[in-house]
């Protein structure tokens, strides 16, 4: 009989490996521990066939006033072309969101936007969600290619600023203590409040730094000892994220940031990683999204866009729900997303 059941962080890991290549941290065991250690419910959860596993998912208990929810980032990974599976896992996942008194189940797996995946969700009984999930669109960098192709692939103006960089010694390095880490935290705050953007907290942050260990790297780019820019990166194969960013105001003046790419860029290449990860652009055709500049920012390094299938819905209570479209859909406005 095949049922979703709960399994152990570290088969579920070996399933993911093994089996989906197009997975990041975000379907990995860390990725929960990461939410269980500030305080949250998280379940690892396998589809399984007289023992042998055919997906898996890793399920964060997401607390709202306006109703609980699970959320399932990067997933669920399992063949969503077997509707007998699909079925079964959508089924196990209902379930269990009615048993957490749940009012929906949202989910963004790692597969392209397409009409044939589209058609496979909405079939499903899934419904696009109002708000986006973890870097539904993205930018990915090819590390099997040279560094002289790389450097050739990015933008005429990147490639000069990569190189004034040089010129002017900015430097760029990498740390994993615990003081990096809180550094990191400390000017993001202050990024945040120039740019108006919502930051992880304190605890989040270390959080990464205790589950991730020596995979969790922060870079630092500097210029006669002051910082210009910093990021969190996860080095975490097959793939390196550029998963959260920092920047001061003498860093808008000098091209710290470029720096800090091509370093993280060329030391992923080093580990042996086949990608790299930027991480969250806007959407095709949107030049007023709030993430239009940094999406010009991050397609010059010569990368792939690429547009995942928008996160969608599962409705476990469809009048709760509507609330929640409507507060979605009015914070999603006021945010320019």
């Amino acid at each position: 009989m095949v049922r979703l059941e709960n399994i152990r962080p570290e088969e579920l890991d070996k399933f993911v490996v093994k089996t989906h290549p197009e997975a990041n941290f975000l379907q990995s065991s860390g990725w929960g521990k990461v939410y269980e250690l500030t305080h949250e419910k998280v379940f690892y959860l396998g589809l399984r066939d007289e023992g042998k596993l055919m997906g898996s998912a890793v399920v964060i208990l997401k607390p709202a006033k306006r109703g609980h929810y699970l959320e399932i980032p990067g997933g669920p990974l399992v063949d969503w072309g077997d509707k007998k599976v699909v079925k079964l896992l959508l089924d196990g996942l209902r379930e269990l969101a009615e048993k957490e008194r749940c009012v929906f189940v949202r989910m963004r797996p790692n597969i392209e936007d397409n009409g044939k995946n589209r058609k496979i969700f909405g079939q499903s009984g899934l419904s696009v969600s109002p708000m986006h999930l973890h870097a539904e669109h993205t930018v990915m960098i090819d590390l099997t290619k040279s560094e002289d192709e790389l450097l050739a692939a990015m933008r005429r103006q990147t490639r000069y600023e990569v190189k004034r960089a040089d010129r002017l010694g900015i430097r760029v390095d990498y740390d994993t203590s615990d003081k990096a880490f809180r550094e990191f935290y400390e000017v993001q705050k202050e990024t945040a409040l120039r740019q108006k953007f919502i930051t992880s907290s304190e605890e989040f942050i270390l959080a990464q730094r205790e589950v991730f260990g020596e995979e969790a790297r922060i870079y630092r780019a500097e210029m006669n000892g002051e910082i210009l820019a910093l990021g969190l990166i996860l080095m975490q194969a097959p793939e390196a994220i550029y998963h959260e960013a920092a920047s001061t105001e003498l860093g808008r003046k000098y091209p710290g940031a470029y720096a800090l790419q091509w370093r993280v860029t060329r030391d992923a290449k080093a580990m042996g990683l086949k990608r790299y990860n930027l991480f969250g652009i806007a959407p095709p055709n949107t030049k007023n999204h709030r993430y239009a500049g940094v999406t010009t920012f991050k397609m010059g390094f010569g990368g792939e866009a690429v547009s995942y299938l928008p996160a969608h819905d599962l409705v476990v209570n469809p009048l709760a729900y509507q609330m929640t479209k409507i507060i979605e859909n009015a914070r999603k406005r006021k945010r320019h997303l």
